[in-house]
């Protein structure tokens, strides 16, 4: 008969496994789409050896699975829960931890940041033109999932992208979420060239935890 103490045990495990900033970026990464070894350690800054190091700790906790095509290992969130788990132990940073509270209070201080708008009034806007909706993510992040009417420009790729840009109209950009810098960096390049752009504080994993719309696949380009 399992005691409570053993209950405990096992619980403990997902603690253990989330118990460094590095296996949490890689948990936050792969909310945004399954992502090869490669791909994550690049994006993370690791090592790859060090990468898979801290996957084969989240697989163990069964946190992420794994799928090998030839050479090439591919992981994915167990369960869309997981998300769920990062994102429920992010808030609760943000309301018990001043350091948090006070990092992301720099982030959405920021010039660049889009004032709190209604989500469906920002979507009306952005579908009848009145406002271009960048996705500055990793083109294979906008394949897995991505905002309504959004237009795939990855920061890297963002000057291509430019001249097929109104320059009359807002630009909204964003990215992974309120960690993510990639939407700022793209926001101070296109401020630069002219353009009216702004930050949205959201990615896709807080769109889909407000019950709103995303995009799987390549539509809405």
């Amino acid at each position: 008969m399992m005691t409570s103490k053993q209950l405990y045990e096992q619980l403990a495990r997902l603690g253990k496994a989330v118990a460094s900033p590095a296996r949490l970026e890689l948990l936050d990464l792969l909310c945004q789409g399954p992502r090869s070894v490669e791909i994550l350690a690049k994006e993370a800054g690791l090592s790859i050896a060090n990468t898979s190091q801290h996957l084969r700790v989240l697989h163990g906790a069964r946190l992420v699975e794994s799928e090998k095509a030839g050479l090439f290992v591919t992981y994915r969130l167990a369960d869309p829960a997981v998300c769920d788990f990062f994102q429920s132990l992010r808030s609760l940073g943000e309301k018990r931890l001043a350091e948090v509270d006070a990092i992301l209070r720099r982030f959405r201080e920021a010039p660049e940041t889009l004032e709190p708008v209604e989500k469906d009034t920002l979507l009306d806007r952005i579908r009848s033109g009145e406002v271009i909706l960048l996705d500055v993510r990793p083109e294979e992040e906008y394949r897995a999932a991505h905002l309504p009417f959004a237009i795939s420009a990855p920061l890297s790729d963002l000057d291509s992208v430019l001249g097929k840009l109104r320059r009359r109209k807002p630009i909204v950009a964003y990215c992974r979420g309120p960690y993510c810098v990639l939407a700022k960096e793209a926001v101070k390049i296109l401020r630069a060239k002219g353009f009216r752009a702004v930050r949205l504080e959201d990615g896709v994993p807080e769109w889909r935890a407000q019950g709103l719309p995303v995009v799987v696949g390549e539509a809405s380009q």
